[in-house]
């Protein structure tokens, strides 16, 4: 959420929740106080109007009572003779907080509360006030205020009477009181409520995700690039937060680069120096022979000549194989992608290796199982440095006195991959380890890590040749056993005239195979 949007929101819950949480537990404790009311008082009505019209309560707390008296009146006005029915009457109105008082001409036959009628007696009004239609209710004030309901009478020897149902007016005063100590103490614990919520859904929001912010970026400071930058928050801030986890993981690979770059750079000139030294010690050891004269024949000259020439070559393999890999990795050499016709171009390529080879006593075979008409895309110079790369490679490590190396050309096997040829290039040679087979590919990766062998290389030549087929739009992977042989396989993409045909000749085929 925006932090806009969540400060607007928080200001409508510091001005609505407040209001509408008093609202609802103040409905809530009116509630309750209509039902206290009902259970003392046998009244119906709400806390409101108890505020507004407390009178109209009062009269109905003993309504039921005055109502079973006036019956009473009307049928035998001289039960008010009874003390004990006068007794009866003044238990239940105690309950409701209010006292009887029957008056028989000017005496005071029986009064329910002595202490609070007291100041009340004179107070009283006399025979004859009574009025049917506002039933003889009135409010009188003191020391003890009260509401009083009264009817006037006769007995049966027409004596005249009045009764009299006097309450309490403080009846009301602890359902008021409680009400608004309940609302007292209801009120500051909404704020408090509130306030605690809105502390608790900003901090989640904006301060913790700052927090995470604020340790992620002294870990950094730190050099420490580990520590992941985590927020769920969706707002500017947890944006902030996925943008300085992106530059995390960037520095983090960019340390992880440099690194590997320091130590590429290490091993390649380790490599190179052992690589340089071991020719240029033959060159120098030749080169003094033929200055001491020590090679007297024209013949011993002749060989002592031709092995500086071939150790200058072998160095100048190695300076081109640094700098063409060095262009590859900056990807500063320009591709030339023609048609070339795909059994033709490999004829070529075997016919001037094996000559070679041949010297090496190292046979090679030529084997293509697709149709000799079909046409591939790729850079002739590339691909050539790639078929030298690997079969250079096959021959450096060969190891054995009758070496065989076989290029096939056959289909991938993929339906998936119906654009393209598989190339295979196989040798029997001292094969690599299983564990390593991942590996090879990689720049500056030498199985012979010792370099105690004559080998040398500077560990780019199959680095050159994955580079060089991805950029072709191929793979390019290996098996092979140890002290068996190796095979290199990469794929080469066909011309787009014979695509569709080399598609539906697939098709036709798994219809047929179906």
């Amino acid at each position: 959420m925006k932090i806009k949007k969540r400060l607007m929101i928080a200001f409508l819950i510091i001005t609505l929740v407040p209001v509408g949480l008093s609202i609802s537990i103040g409905t809530m404790l009116i509630k309750y106080q209509e039902m206290l009311m009902k259970q003392s008082y046998h009244v119906s009505g709400d806390t409101v109007q108890i505020i507004l019209n407390p009178m109209r309560i009062l009269d109905g707390i003993t309504s039921h009572i005055y109502e079973e008296i006036t019956k009473v009146l009307n049928e035998d006005p001289d039960t008010l003779n009874n003390q004990e029915q006068l007794q009866e009457w003044n238990e239940k109105l105690k309950r409701l907080r209010s006292y009887l008082v029957v008056r028989k001409d000017q005496e005071y036959i029986y009064i329910g509360d002595r202490e609070k009628f007291s100041e009340l007696m004179e107070k009283l009004p006399t025979f004859g006030s009574y009025v049917k239609n506002d039933g003889g209710n009135s409010y009188m004030d003191g020391e003890f205020p009260a509401f009083l309901k009264f009817r006037d009478f006769y007995f049966k020897n027409k004596e005249q009477g009045t009764v009299f149902i006097i309450t309490d007016f403080n009846a009301l005063a602890p359902q008021l009181r409680h009400f608004v100590l309940e609302f007292a103490v209801a009120f500051p614990l909404i704020l408090i409520l509130t306030a605690a919520l809105l502390t608790v859904w900003i901090y989640r929001g904006i301060l913790k995700p700052l927090n995470v912010l604020k340790i992620a970026t002294h870990e950094i400071r730190e050099g420490n690039l580990d520590s992941p930058i985590l927020s769920d928050s969706d707002n500017e801030i947890g944006l902030l937060c996925k943008d300085f986890e992106q530059m995390r993981l960037k520095l983090k690979e960019q340390s992880r680069t440099s690194l590997q770059y320091e130590q590429d750079m290490r091993d390649l000139i380790r490599n190179i120096s052992h690589d340089l030294k071991t020719p240029l010690t033959t060159i120098k050891g030749y080169s003094e022979g033929l200055l001491d004269g020590v090679a007297g024949t024209e013949e011993r000259r002749r060989k002592y000549l031709q092995t500086i020439y071939n150790k200058a070559e072998d160095m100048t393999s190695l300076v081109d194989e640094l700098s063409i890999y060095s262009q590859f990795d900056c990807n500063t050499i320009p591709y030339n992608f023609q048609r070339i016709n795909l059994d033709n171009y490999f004829t070529d390529c075997v016919s001037e290796l094996q000559l070679d080879l041949e010297l090496k006593q190292i046979e090679l075979n030529y084997m293509n199982y697709m149709d000799h008409d079909l046409e591939i895309v790729a850079d002739p110079e590339q691909l050539k440095r790639v078929i030298n790369n690997i079969i250079g490679n096959s021959v450096k490590y060969m190891g054995k006195k009758k070496g065989i190396i076989s290029i096939r050309i056959r289909k991938t096997g993929i339906p998936q991959e119906s654009t393209r040829v598989l190339v295979e290039i196989e040798d029997n040679g001292s094969g690599i380890k299983e564990q390593e087979l991942t590996n090879i590919f990689e720049r500056f990766y030498r199985t012979d890590t010792s370099r105690n062998s004559s080998k040398g290389g500077s560990g780019l030549g199959l680095a050159i040749v994955k580079k060089i087929i991805e950029d072709h739009g191929g793979i390019v992977y290996a098996t092979g056993k140890e002290n068996v042989g190796t095979c290199i396989y990469f794929t080469l993409e066909i011309a787009e005239k014979q695509k569709e045909q080399r598609k539906e000749v697939m098709e036709d085929e798994q219809n047929i195979n179906y």
